[in-house]
């Protein structure tokens, strides 16, 4: 026969039964069960007072724990969820910490509990990520050292008209700079927008795009309108590579939250959808704790930049080493009343010139290396991989007030006519 085995309350219940009839001894039944007197006593005791009920386990968890979250913790806690329903804990207590310091709050893990008990937290499949790339971004070390702009992408509001977000941000302070849906998503929307942003936060050093319009086309430099805008204001133009949203992921992840809190649904008009952006603009600036700024937001770090916008457009001045000529409005450069292609988008702006061989000269825009003009054959082969470059020994480029067109000793010295 194989071996019988027991439980721990069939051993129980059999030391009660032995001890009921009286025949041995608790010491003695202690001997026989391999027991302890007091682990004797004890579960004597249970029986005279429940029965065998009194003879299964109990739990050992305390009746009152003094660490327990109070009830007005708990309040607090699930008030602020209730209000902003995507905040995980280390949000909400980053926030309740910021606007009440005298109070004890609970670790994140205890809160993550409480709003997982209460239904208001649900868990996430988890997946394979790749480490973030952060190198294009590296260099935004301090506020308006890089801006970042895009489209959020088009959706419908609830009356079927359509909304096109154009966003701004600023790479180091994660600061929104405004939101604002335009009628149509090119160079006048964006630039009336742009313009807005630099009469109350001044200008950037640099602005990151993708290379999509109106920030970028197929001409030269990939030069655009707007882009070419930027340049005479001294706003270098950064775009990602192809296909990497990544090498912009702060702003991607900025795009992320915006839709979940202000078109989730969309709203039923524009107007509407407009005022959704307002609010969404001041929660994330002032209100909503960032963990990648240490639970701070936005609106402690960012400042306005020193650098305001001009009230004229400025004119690019190249090095006396380079000659200048300005563009037709066909897109054309004149060289000995010839003229030559260059692209259309840089019509009306000034080029700089600089003689490399024997006439062959690298094309410049400001500071960026369009390409190489061959004055013989009057033909312009652009650059592949455009690039920022200032010639060695050259002085640097720079911007001034446009000069007088009537001035003609000022286009006879820089080579205009």
């Amino acid at each position: 026969m194989p071996w019988k085995e027991r439980t721990a309350l069939e051993e129980r219940k059999a030391f009660i039964e032995e001890w009921r009839k009286g025949d041995e001894s608790v010491a003695g039944l202690c001997r026989c069960f391999g027991i302890s007197r007091d682990s004797a006593y004890k579960w004597i005791k249970r029986y005279e007072v429940n029965g065998e009920a009194g003879l299964a386990e109990l739990s050992r968890a305390p009746h009152d724990s003094p660490q327990r979250m109070a009830q007005k913790t708990e309040g607090a806690i699930l008030k602020l969820r209730q209000e902003h329903a995507r905040w995980g804990p280390r949000k909400l207590l980053a926030y309740l910490k910021r606007h009440q310091p005298n109070q004890h709050w609970p670790a994140a893990s205890t809160v993550g509990q409480l709003l997982r008990r209460e239904g208001l937290a649900h868990g996430r499949r988890k997946r394979q990520r790749t480490p973030p790339y952060s190198a294009p971004l590296s260099h935004a070390t301090a506020p308006n050292q890089v801006w970042c702009i895009d489209y959020k992408g088009w959706f419908l509001c609830g009356d079927g008209s359509r909304c096109d977000p154009l966003t701004i941000t600023d790479a180091c302070s994660r600061c929104l700079l405004r939101c604002r849906a335009v009628a149509k998503t090119n160079e006048e929307g964006a630039r009336a927008v742009l313009e807005a942003v630099f009469h109350e936060y001044g200008m950037p050093e640099a602005i990151r795009s993708d290379n999509g319009a109106p920030f970028a086309t197929s001409a030269p430099g990939g030069l655009s309108r707007l882009s070419i805008w930027w340049l005479r204001l001294g706003i270098r133009h950064e775009r990602i590579k192809p296909g990497r949203p990544d090498q912009n992921g702060r702003h991607e992840r900025m795009h992320q939250t915006l839709a979940q809190e202000t078109a989730n649904p969309p709203r039923a008009n524009l107007r509407l959808q407009q005022e959704a952006f307002r609010s969404f603009e001041h929660e994330y600036n002032f209100v909503r704790p960032h963990e990648a700024l240490a639970y701070r937001t936005p609106g402690d770090l960012y400042v306005a930049s020193n650098r305001q916008y001009p009230c004229r457009l400025p004119e690019i001045e190249y090095p006396r080493e380079m000659l200048v000529r300005r563009i037709s409005s066909m897109g054309q450069l004149s060289w000995k009343h010839r003229d030559a292609c260059i692209s259309k988008v840089l019509a009306g702006e000034r080029v700089g010139l600089l003689e490399i061989e024997d006439d062959l000269f690298e094309v410049y825009f400001g500071p960026l290396v369009l390409g190489w003009f061959d004055s013989v054959a009057l033909t312009f082969v652009a650059d592949r991989a455009p690039r920022w470059h200032r010639p060695t020994g050259a002085e640097p480029l720079r911007t001034s007030a446009p000069s007088d067109p009537d001035d003609k000793a000022d286009q006879l010295k820089t080579g205009e006519v």
